[in-house]
């Protein structure tokens, strides 16, 4: 009995709601509303675009704690001024420095410059992650580099006499 009338009202429910929606929705779509919106849309579509000549840095092989340093070049290859508002890094030992806040017009260039000071052993890779006003909203950039101990050479040639 319970569920019967649970199955009931659940019936007068939806056609209550059925019922009560006699209008349709498109009748109700103002002309202007939809103008509006494509407008709205395609300005969305005009936002910038940051392309890098290259995403990735390879300093090759490297002595621990010397100091390395990359830029970065890149174009705003999009319809709209881009802003870069942040840069960071994976960790402390890579500070990126930006052209911070200042918007770089569409078709001009700019650069970031990242700088690495030697640390780690092996082969060590960071990234740095670039936040702008693009699509995306942020850009992933990678350096890398085979670090050798500091005192590698005297162990293999013996201490320098």
């Amino acid at each position: 009995m319970k569920r019967a009338t649970t199955d009931l009202s659940l019936v007068m429910a939806v056609l209550l709601v059925g019922l009560s929606c006699k209008d349709k929705a498109s009748s109700k779509v103002l002309a202007d509303n939809v103008d509006n919106a494509t407008t709205r849309d395609e300005a969305q579509k005009n936002l910038p675009v940051m392309t890098f000549e290259n995403s990735e840095h390879d300093f090759g092989t490297i002595t621990q704690g010397t100091a390395q340093e990359t830029r970065f070049k890149f174009t705003n290859t999009g319809q709209a001024p881009l802003i870069i508002t942040d840069a960071k890094s994976s960790c402390g030992c890579t500070v990126p420095e930006y052209p911070k806040n200042t918007p770089i017009a569409p078709g001009d260039s700019g650069e970031l410059l990242v700088k690495f000071n030697g640390s780690g052993q092996n082969q060590v890779t960071k990234t740095i992650t670039v936040t702008a006003n693009t699509e995306k909203g942020s850009e992933i950039l990678r350096i890398k580099a085979f670090v050798n101990p500091k005192n590698a050479a005297e162990q293999i040639a013996g201490p320098v006499k």
